[in-house]
């Protein structure tokens, strides 16, 4: 009779997360971004057909309270649906340290803490974001479909961005965000004030590692699904992914060179 076989193999961080943390990681990496990612698809499908759903008060040209309100909640549901996911790393390592320190319930609330930290950064970012989108339309610079008029201002653009790729700035904020336990070692507080603050400082290095990245989204169409889905695609990529600095290299290349023939083209 042949004996069962038993896996010896240890769990993973995610599994041991999910053990005990399954809804607070459930609700934060599928939930709300599959909430977000439903917002962006039905404005961003009403935007590029019939316009008279809920993207009809972005056509408007007068930047009231109640249209600024609105483009910056825009904003902030996109980076949330973008972001967060790239984050889960680190939600995971936090939900495991911070069940051995704390009980369920308290832990439980400390991963939301972290998480409510993590999208105020990319909140207060909306807010640069509506700012610039307000002066580019008002200068004409952007079209009603919210997408640079001038193909030297995009190739420029894309030029900014590849050469942010070689900055010694985007390469440590890109470092961080690649190794969530050794960010945890350096940045760890205790408490649900502390995991906010934890949650703010990722997000603050997120953002050095993405905001040039966030901004062609005025060069390829800030509703447009598919520039949407690649810039989502590439951020995950970057942060995930095993190659570390040499993504960047390449990507910093690629942008840097499409920016100059869109230049060159003129």
């Amino acid at each position: 009779m042949n004996s069962p076989v038993i896996d010896e193999r240890p769990a993973t961080a995610l599994e041991l997360a999910l053990q005990h943390h399954r809804g607070p990681l459930i609700v934060l990496l599928i939930l709300f971004p599959v909430v977000c990612w439903a917002w962006i698809v039905v404005m961003a499908r009403d935007m590029y057909g019939p316009m008279t759903g809920a993207s009809a008060w972005m056509m408007t040209s007068r930047w009231d309270a109640q249209h600024v309100l609105s483009v910056w909640m825009m904003w902030a549901v996109m980076m949330t649906g973008m972001m967060l996911p790239s984050a889960s790393p680190l939600l995971l390592m936090y939900g495991l340290a911070a069940r051995r320190r704390a009980g369920g319930a308290v832990a439980a609330r400390e991963i939301y803490s972290l998480a409510a930290g993590y999208i105020v950064v990319w909140a207060l970012f909306s807010v640069i974001a509506t700012a610039a989108q307000s002066i580019l339309s008002t200068r004409l610079a952007l079209s009603p479909m919210m997408t640079l008029t001038s193909p030297r201002a995009g190739g420029s653009l894309l030029i900014i961005a590849g050469f942010y790729q070689f900055t010694p700035l985007k390469r440590v904020c890109l470092q961080e965000c690649q190794s969530p336990l050794g960010f945890l070692m350096h940045h760890w507080r205790a408490g649900i004030g502390g995991a906010f603050r934890i949650g703010i400082d990722h997000g603050m290095y997120c953002l050095g590692c993405c905001w040039a990245l966030m901004l062609l989204l005025f060069a390829g169409g800030v509703m447009n699904l598919t520039v949407i889905a690649a810039l989502t695609a590439f951020v995950a990529f970057e942060k995930l992914g095993p190659f570390g600095t040499h993504t960047v290299r390449v990507s910093g290349l690629l942008l840097v060179g499409l920016g100059t023939w869109i230049l060159a083209s003129m």
